[in-house]
């Protein structure tokens, strides 16, 4: 297994999962895969299903071997996408049932990091949407509670989320939940967008990198204090998720490479 959760809640405060990597080198072929854009096959590996590359995915490489490449000399984009497809393999692993938006195939994509689409199990129609922030960083609390641009603008996690509390980015949610709603057979569409964004059935998940500081209990307390406050009402509305690793930009870097590797296998083998 690539990797491994531990389910935690902090009170009324937040519920959610640390991230163990058991295997770095099978989430290197994971992220692989992502990349080559073939984000589907994920849920069949997880499930231990032998998923061949097509013949096609040589016309890929090139495009793959971008994603893992440093513009310039900040890694800061890559290691982002990075992050944002290990917190897609991630949730895929926690729940399996539920339908995701592919991770983004370009460093810095406008939009949410994540969308999911949480599925009733009983009824099989789609109960509510979960709205991902995927931060690969080292200054975890300012990101979450603090940072500003150059202006003066927040753009801290708690930011976005009121943003979106405040209905602010209505229509590009409403614009992503139909994508993702075509893809389900049987649905009525409109009917589906009306139940979550009318009863406004929306939570979210907030997944970001630790150091030693904020990978204890109280120390979760401590990063994400506020979430009850932006973020009100049941507790299933704030989920929140960490991988704690030292050394973040040197793990990252090695992570690109072994992925970077497993595209020119993969595309040779085909």
């Amino acid at each position: 297994m690539s990797i491994s959760v531990t389910p935690f809640t902090s009170e009324n405060l937040c519920y959610g999962a640390t991230w163990k990597i058991d295997d770095k080198q099978q989430l290197a072929e994971q992220v692989a895969r992502v990349a080559l854009g073939y984000s589907r096959h994920i849920k069949k590996i997880l499930d231990g299903i032998n998923v061949p590359i097509p013949a096609s995915a040589v016309s890929s490489e090139a495009g793959a071997i971008d994603l893992f490449t440093v513009e310039g000399t900040d890694p800061s984009h890559r290691d982002g996408w990075l992050f944002q497809t290990i917190s897609y393999i991630a949730a895929i692993r926690q729940d399996p049932n539920g339908i995701y938006d592919s991770p983004h195939m370009q460093h810095a994509a406008k939009g949410f990091d994540g969308l999911k689409l949480v599925v009733d199990q009983h009824s099989g129609s789609i109960a509510s949407v979960v709205i991902f922030e995927d931060k690969a960083t080292t200054n975890p609390r300012p990101t979450i509670a603090t940072k500003k641009d150059a202006k003066g603008k927040g753009v801290a996690v708690w930011d976005e989320f009121r943003d979106i509390e405040a209905g602010n980015r209505q229509p590009l949610l409403t614009d992503k939940i139909s994508s993702l709603l075509q893809t389900v057979p049987g649905v009525d569409i409109d009917q589906a967008i009306e139940n979550i964004i009318w009863h406004e059935t929306r939570g979210y998940r907030v997944s970001i990198t630790v150091g030693a500081t904020h990978s204890t209990e109280d120390g979760r307390k401590r990063l994400f204090k506020g979430y009850d406050e932006v973020v009100d009402g049941n507790l299933n509305r704030r989920q929140a998720e960490t991988l704690h690793l030292e050394n973040l930009r040197d793990w990252l870097s090695d992570l690109a490479e072994r992925a970077k590797s497993e595209v020119i296998k993969a595309c040779n083998d085909v």
